[in-house]
């Protein structure tokens, strides 16, 4: 029994955590029912958690296709950027609708890409 135990044990320990990535995803900001929603959105890709500066905002609105549920957003003033293109980087929850749990958003252009889901 001890044997069976010990064998537990090892595998819980060096059972490899599941990594949540860091991105940086730019799209439209939405306010649907109580979520905020980033439409229109390009790629997620690998970011740090610090806010975008300038040269990583972009000056027009990129024509993305994902959707992201965002969470962790009290800290945010997000109804000043609804309906408006914003860079969003946090931590990349993949699922039927993504999440990120921000950890910045910046205001990057004040409208959405032409054709953004409303």
């Amino acid at each position: 029994m001890n044997a069976v135990l010990a064998l537990l044990l090892l595998a819980i320990v060096q059972a490899p955590a599941k990594k949540i990535d860091i991105v940086s995803v730019t799209g439209c900001l939405r306010e649907q029912g109580n979520n905020w929603m980033l439409v229109a959105a390009t790629e997620p890709v690998p970011s740090v958690a610090n806010q975008a500066q300038a040269k990583e905002i972009p000056s027009e609105p990129p024509a993305g296709k994902n959707t992201f549920r965002l969470i962790g957003t009290f800290e945010f003033n997000l109804p000043s950027m609804k309906d408006h293109t914003v860079v969003i980087r946090g931590l990349f929850i993949k699922d039927k609708v993504s999440r990120i749990n921000v950890t910045s958003a910046v205001e990057a252009v004040a409208v959405c890409a032409p054709g953004a889901p409303k």
